[in-house]
């Protein structure tokens, strides 16, 4: 995708959002189950510690990468995985994800779990972050749609997780614009390059 960094933030979610919109669903499809076969690659260096690595992931919609078979596949791998609960702006509580059955519509029609929602300092006990983006850059700018709950939660993980943007292979670009409040990332995972490393970590793997 070959865009300036100059442009405004507008601009790229409204290109990369009418991308996503064109998407053919074969290729949504085909992309979402190389994630699922590629997702476990997040957990390395977090299995042997004795107890079950902990993911926060998010249920993908709206033509965002993926579908429930990355859940279901770091499930089957051994983690406990943690879903979004959203509510008022701010940062976000979080529920333990049980499959498919126990995922209800709430807020924004995001699909949530039924189950015992955790505070947002619960994000501290995840070894591994999974954040919906519209894009991410090499230095490890993300960019969202504009809500702010990612940046405000980010705050709250701990200072050794691995944060990973979500992206399509086309949107792990250069550059892209930044402000204060933004968050980088460490780490992006596309379906076909699967993880890779960016220059920003912080204090985050």
């Amino acid at each position: 995708m070959e865009m300036p960094g100059e442009r405004g933030k507008h601009a790229w979610r409204d290109d990369i959002l009418a991308r996503r919109n064109r998407l053919p669903t074969a290729q949504h499809d085909a992309e979402a189950l190389a994630l699922a076969e590629t997702i476990t690659t997040v957990l390395s260096g977090r299995v042997g510690s004795g107890r079950a690595p902990v993911v926060a992931a998010y249920v993908p919609v709206r033509g965002e990468p993926g579908d429930l078979r990355m859940l279901d596949a770091l499930i089957r791998a051994g983690a406990e995985v943690l879903l979004p609960v959203t509510g008022e702006p701010g940062a976000l509580s979080w529920a333990a994800y049980t499959g498919a059955a126990h995922l209800v519509r709430r807020r924004f029609g995001l699909r949530e779990p039924d189950g015992p929602v955790l505070p947002p300092a619960a994000l501290a006990g995840a070894g591994v972050v999974l954040i919906p983006a519209l894009a991410v850059d090499r230095r490890g700018v993300r960019l969202g749609r504009g809500a702010g709950y990612y940046d405000r939660s980010l705050d709250l993980a701990a200072p050794g997780a691995r944060l990973i943007a979500v992206v399509r292979d086309a949107e792990l670009v250069p550059v892209l614009p930044e402000e204060p409040h933004d968050h980088r990332v460490g780490w992006a995972l596309t379906p076909a390059a699967g993880l890779t490393r960016l220059a920003a970590a912080g204090g985050h793997s």
